[in-house]
């Protein structure tokens, strides 16, 4: 092969290893060829994916498998199988044996509990692995050659990109795989076999593997040691190429085919370096280019503001300009109309009195003089009433100036709407960067309000606000906006600003700032004392701030130093406003006061991280600022508030993936913020119950949220895509927000200044009364000298008399004018002394409160301490009380056991004496049978009438004995006395006793029999010993007698009987 064939061999690379004598680097699924030659597009990306491979494997007989392993693939004598970061395995039904992870140096462990894509026999595999820079020495190999094949699988960096990990790999200090990127190969999940790494074994039985990374760490999840089969020469060094032009085979050993590998390597690296150093010097003029137009775009945007601002300036000031003029026309026009007519009135009186002077030509000088002085005097009068009534008419019409003013303002406020949504965009961070996130939001039309977000492909969904910040926007820009509230609360309305958003997005910079660019909070603030200084004037204020938060819905005091933490609730005043008693109001004078507090506010907020925010907001900030102003001119006095609210993130729990603590945290954010939500939803459709009192957020801000204030809300979005969802909730919600009426704010006066004030009009009222009085009187005095002067000569003495009378009631009338003015004075001076004695006395009514307060908690306390006590001890009365019970319920089982003992005894007892005597009747039955059977004998061998008259009397007497032994047997023991009987040779008398003895067994055998009945009752079971003694005696009408006697006290025996057993049964329930 000549040079020349080799220089156009290097050059052109892709003709390397064309023949098919060379097996195939890549082995895919089948079918892969037909596919790529149909599709150019997919044979272009396998093209790809072959030089990747080709740059990866730096031995050629080696090959890539995208898919796990399985023992059906592997014919070769496996020696080991080192499961890379698990535990050693035996697998029964393959015989395959698995050996822990004990022959590495360096690195450590990762697992997962992922499902693996196509992961063969052994899944277990690809789901731990070695991680780090590290490295594998086995020893104790036999000498010869092997097959070494290498398993990894992504399992870390499952979303990617490509390039997050790249390594090389090293086997007998000689690099075998350069460069591996697994994800670019195979993807997440998925395993990657690197097979046949041809190795020979010295004598030493070492084979030593390492792993370096270019990029990130390597890692590896299975070691695969086979047997190599001895492979002939002539294959394993002869490899062939073909030449262009003549197309021979040219025989290529494998050292010249890694030489030429190495050069075109070498070539394409530089190429490489090149191009990236070319990239770089582009990439760096571009964005030397784009910084030099955004700033060029930043400075034309901070031009055209302050063009607008000025402009917006100069037509404020010419519309107050022509607003004076007019008003200065106005007040001119009726000046001059009012002094012509005092002048009309002068020249009217001057020629009153210039008549007077004619008629009372004739008096003498001293009563001119006086009739000269007193038209002087009546000039000074007119003329100091007329200044005072200009000077009041000009008080009057510029309190009426300032209150249209205000209406003309609170107007423009409320044709705007009285909940204004101002939307916030903030910039992509670098990390959104970095993972490739592109930005949803467009922001062509943001001037106008308009707002665009691009929910999927050329899909595009609109919304409209008040005003809406791009991210190149600053703090100034959004306080621009929101400035002219600040002047509604120094006014006297309720104002309320809060930032709504997910968790990220920037709503504590807009609210809060930093030390270098400040929020909302510390500017409203500034901007506050500002004006307060420039109307110190005609206002006096008194401004103080709260900072609380609201966590997990408690209310937290974030000015609190007290190291035990109330527990705060929200109260309603007797004026109907909702205030927090025990919360720390900061009075503030200067705006350092009032960064000092902002400060320990947000040091003191509760903090935590989740999977949206390292450092996310897990409360609602809330800060506070009350004002109250009293107009030095008209006395008017208004309470207002200032709400400034850093609401939580409203993202959703999924995303978050919180749990515990963080868990509890994120379910009180969601429940508040949907409690706002309905708050809003009801307002918008005006509903008649607004649900406030769902929620502590929503509660606290009920007098904002009403419709006696103005509320403007920043709505905070974030502009990735990945964020899409939450941003377009965000969106709705406020949209519906903007969709709000609440109707005109008015204006919060303070009714105990109102009460103050009505005082001072009721004395100034009287006050002017009491000069209308005197000026009447002035009148009618006026008058009679005008009478009295018409009496002309005849009069003139009385005149005169009457000037003198004049002129002294003129003196005292004037000294009791100034006596009144100097009492006015003292009244005016003794007010302010009541007035500060009222104050005195205020907070001496606030400190008895609060110690009142602190009393009824201490009394409150120990009331539950005895209460507890007394529990305790009613608990313990109960513990003894059942104690108690139970030991008597033991004594009655007790007593109604050994009650079921007794009668269990007595009734065996009755069953016994019953036997004996059913025994005892039978054995009187068998000897009666037997006296019986004998006298019949002798009654046949006797005469006949000797028999009958033997036979019956004979009976009668032999029978007497046995029946009176059955009856002493039978019945009670007094009975037993008279046994012994003699015997009668009178028939008569013995058929006597036989009746009554009859009856008296009979008598007796009833009443055993009762008893018997009584206890066999409940066995159902008829008395057989009645019914043997009645068949066996025939009764008489003697014996009936005497049987009626028997059973009579029978039956009582019975029912006495009756009552015993029911009082058993009581015991025995």
């Amino acid at each position: 092969m000549d040079n020349a064939q080799i220089n156009s061999f290097l050059q052109n690379p892709e003709t390397l290893f064309h023949n098919s004598s060379i097996p195939t680097v890549f082995d895919w699924e089948k079918g892969g060829m037909t596919s790529n030659q149909d599709n150019p597009s997919s044979a272009m990306d396998e093209g790809e994916e072959e030089s990747l491979v080709d740059s990866m494997l730096c031995d050629s007989n080696s090959r890539l498998i995208p898919s796990g392993f399985s023992k059906c693939n592997c014919t070769d004598e496996i020696v080991m199988f080192i499961n890379a970061g698990g535990e050693a395995l035996n697998e029964a039904d393959s015989n395959m044996k698995f050996l822990e992870d004990s022959y590495f140096d360096g690195g450590s462990v990762i697992r997962t509990n992922e499902h693996i894509t196509e992961a063969g026999d052994y899944p277990f595999i690809y789901r731990s692995a070695r991680f780090g820079n590290f490295q594998y020495r086995l020893n104790n190999l036999l000498p010869g050659n092997y097959f070494i094949d290498l398993h990894f699988a992504e399992i870390i960096n499952t979303s990617g990109p490509k390039g997050m990990r790249v390594f090389n790999v090293y086997m007998q200090e000689e690099k075998i795989l350069s460069d591996v990127d697994i994800f670019a190969v195979v993807g997440a999940n998925k395993p990657l076999q690197v097979v046949d790494l041809r190795v020979s074994v010295k004598e030493d039985g070492l084979i030593a593997m390492g792993f370096e990374g270019v990029i990130g760490s390597p890692m590896v999840c299975g070691i695969c040691v086979r047997k190599a089969q001895n492979i002939p020469v002539t294959q394993a060094l002869q490899e062939y190429l073909k030449c262009n032009k003549c197309a021979a085979e040219i025989e290529v050993s494998s050292a010249q085919k890694k030489f030429m590998r190495t050069k075109v390597t070498d070539q394409y690296e530089k190429k490489i370096q090149e191009l990236t150093t070319q990239c770089q010097l582009k990439t760096h003029e571009c964005h030397e280019a784009w910084m030099s137009l955004t700033a060029v775009n930043e400075q034309l945007e901070k031009v055209r503001m302050e063009l607008d601002n000025k402009i917006f300036q100069t037509r404020t000031l010419d519309e107050s300009l022509r607003n004076q003029a007019e008003n200065l026309k106005d007040i001119t026009s009726r000046y001059g109309h009012d002094t012509k007519y005092w002048a009309a009135a002068v020249n009217d009186l001057q020629e009153k009195i210039k008549i007077m002077k004619n008629e009372h030509a004739q008096l003498s000088h001293e009563a001119h003089a006086c009739a000269e002085s007193i038209p002087n005097l009546n000039k000074m009068v007119t003329s100091v009433q007329a200044l005072v009534a200009q000077c009041e008419d000009l008080k009057v019409k510029y309190s009426e100036e300032q209150a249209k003013r205000k209406e003309l303002y609170n107007q423009i406020q409320e044709t705007k709407g009285n909940i204004r949504v101002f939307c916030r965009c903030r910039p992509l961070n670098k990390e959104e960067i970095s993972a490739g996130c592109a930005s949803i939001v467009d922001f062509d039309a943001a001037k106008d309000g308009d707002l665009g977000i691009l929910t999927g492909g050329f899909i595009k969904k609109s919304f409209k606000f008040d005003r809406v910040y791009t991210p190149k926007d600053d703090q100034v820009d959004v306080f621009a906006d929101a400035s002219p509230f600040v002047t509604s609360v120094l006014d006297g309305y309720n104002v309320c600003i809060f930032a709504y958003g997910q968790t990220g997005t920037g709503k504590t910079f807009t609210m809060e700032g930093t030390g270098q660019n400040r929020g909302v909070n510390y500017r409203t603030l500034e901007q506050l004392f500002q004006i307060a200084t420039e109307r110190s004037g005609t206002f006096m204020y008194n401004i103080s701030v709260s900072v609380l938060e609201v966590y997990n819905e408690q209310i937290r005091d974030l000015l609190s130093t007290s190291s035990t933490s109330k527990r705060l609730e929200i109260k309603q005043s007797a004026e109907g406003f909702h205030h927090v008693p025990g919360l720390v109001e900061a009075k503030v004078d200067n705006v350092k006061e009032v960064w000092n507090v902002l400060q320990m506010g947000s040091n003191s907020r509760a903090v935590g991280s989740n999977n949206v925010n390292e450092h996310s907001s897990r409360s609602h900030c809330m800060l506070c600022i009350m004002v109250k102003s009293k107009n030095l001119m008209t006395g008017e006095c208004t309470k207002s508030k200032l709400w400034l609210v850093d609401l939580a993130g409203s993202e959703r729990l999924a995303k978050t993936d919180a749990q515990g603590e963080r868990l509890k945290e994120a379910q009180n954010i969601n429940k508040s913020l949907s409690a706002l939500g309905d708050v809003v939803y009801a307002l918008a459709t005006k509903s008649c119950h607004i649900p406030y009192r769902n929620s502590k957020l929503t509660h606290l801000l009920q007098d904002s949220l009403g419709g006696d204030s103005k509320t403007l809300m920043f709505v905070q979005i974030s502009p990735s895509d990945r964020d899409l969802s939450e941003t377009l909730s965000s969106l709705n919600f406020a949209t519906r927000v903007r969709g709000v009426e609440l109707g005109p704010a008015k204006k919060q006066v303070d009714t105990s200044e109102l009460q103050k004030m009505k005082t001072m009009l009721e004395k100034a009222r009287q006050e002017c009364r009491s000069k209308d009085e005197s000026r009447r009187k002035l009148e009618e005095s006026l008058q009679n000298l005008e009478s009295k002067a018409k009496g002309r000569d005849q009069v003139y003495k009385g005149q005169e008399e009457k000037i003198k009378e004049l002129e002294g009631q003129l003196e005292l009338k004037t000294g009791m004018l100034n006596q009144s003015e100097k009492q006015v004075s003292q009244l005016s001076d003794r007010l302010k002394g009541r007035e500060e004695s009222c104050a005195s006395l205020q907070l001496k009514v606030k400190e008895l409160e609060t110690k009142l307060k602190e009393r009824q908690q201490s009394e409150s306390t120990s009331y539950q301490q005895k209460v507890k006590d007394l529990q305790n001890k009613l608990k313990e009365q109960i513990q003894e009380s059942e104690s108690h019970s139970l030991s008597l319920q033991l004594k009655i089982k007790e007593l109604e056991k050994k009650l079921e003992e007794k009668e269990h005894q007595e009734s065996i007892l009755l069953h016994q004496k019953v036997k004996e005597l059913e025994y005892r009747l039978k054995e009187q039955e068998q000897q009666l049978q037997h006296a019986q059977a004998r006298n019949f004998d002798e009654a046949i061998r006797a005469t006949p009438n000797e028999r009958k008259s033997r036979t019956d009397d004979e009976l009668i007497s032999e029978a007497e004995p046995h029946i009176l032994r059955t009856s002493n047997s039978s019945s009670s023991r007094p009975l037993s006395h008279g046994s012994k009987h003699p015997r009668v040779s009178a028939p008569h008398e013995t058929r006597k006793k036989r009746f009554s003895r009859i009856g008296e067994t009979e008598n007796n055998m009833v009443i055993i029999s009762a008893p018997l009945d009584n206890k066999r009752a409940r066995k159902s079971d008829p008395p057989k010993i009645a019914a043997r003694a009645v068949g066996t005696i025939k009764p008489a009408k003697e014996a009936v007698q005497g049987t009626l006697t028997h059973k009579r006290i029978n039956r009582d025996q019975l029912q006495a009987a009756k009552e015993r057993d029911s009082r058993k049964k009581i015991w025995s329930r």
